[in-house]
């Protein structure tokens, strides 16, 4: 690594849990910017749209705006107009983020009449019933490409780990014997576009995040350098069991401006 210029972020599990903020989280945000350190948002979340994830963290004393904050379904809908423009999509998530599918053809997964190109998985929640899986389970038999937001099989709120669409993607991909194009983390596009939004290039960037495949190792593989906070969905065994080493480990998002401080050296 040449020496720190820009910051990727991860914001759950790392800024926020259930969008509360965590202890020192803002303060450290705060710093991070004094310090002149470009900064981008990266999240896979799908249950809110970047306008209102800004609102929710400027009313929490983060000084951000919708500008700052890189969604898997904003990266995703990228995707998709540039590969497969006027492709028809059956949305398969929870929460309303049709703001940022900008330019995608949203088809109602529910519709048995609908006859989708693309089967697009986002977030998991309710919606995630035997229904909606087995009528997208008939797509992909009938021939539609399988779009993945992300591959998180778990995320951490207020009520502990909860269950997430990548686990539901797995039966998916072996039921219909097909391979999900990720969009969001651990792409290396979703890295990518981070970095050409702020400019940056990857040997100048620090990726921080609290799931050490998708957000650390990920980054890495795309040569950002890679801290791994533990908080949010961080588990001792997790990093044991890791794919790889990060290059720095750190208690929390606290303690992130004095490592950027030394790294920019």
């Amino acid at each position: 690594m040449a020496s720190a210029r820009s910051v990727l972020i991860d914001i759950d599990g790392v800024l926020t849990v259930s969008w509360r903020p965590l202890p020192g989280a803002v303060q450290a945000l705060r710093e991070i910017r004094a310090a002149g350190f470009p900064v981008a948002l990266l999240t896979n979340t799908t249950s809110r749209t970047r306008a209102s994830i800004a609102d929710t963290l400027a009313s929490a004393g983060f000084p951000v705006g919708a500008d700052d904050i890189l969604t898997a379904p904003a990266v995703t809908a990228a995707h998709l107009a540039a590969l497969l423009p006027g492709a028809r999509c059956a949305l398969l998530n929870s929460g309303d983020i049709a703001e940022d599918l900008t330019g995608v053809t949203v088809l109602d997964v529910f519709d048995a009449g609908s006859v989708p190109d693309v089967v697009i998985v986002g977030g998991a929640g309710p919606e995630f019933d035997y229904t909606a899986l087995n009528r997208a389970f008939g797509h992909l038999q009938r021939g539609a490409r399988l779009v993945a937001m992300h591959r998180n099989l778990y995320w951490r709120t207020d009520d502990g780990l909860q269950l997430d669409s990548g686990a539901f993607l797995l039966g998916l991909e072996a039921a219909a014997r097909t391979e999900a194009e990720v969009t969001g983390k651990p792409s290396r596009a979703f890295f990518e576009a981070a970095l050409t939004h702020l400019g940056a290039a990857a040997e100048e960037a620090v990726m921080v995040g609290d799931d050490i495949e998708s957000d650390v190792l990920a980054a890495q593989r795309a040569g950002v350098t890679g801290v791994l906070v533990r908080t949010g969905k961080y588990l001792p065994e997790t990093e044991r069991d890791a794919s790889g080493r990060p290059d720095h480990v750190v208690d929390s998002i606290a303690d992130v401006p004095a490592l950027l401080n030394r790294l920019a050296r």
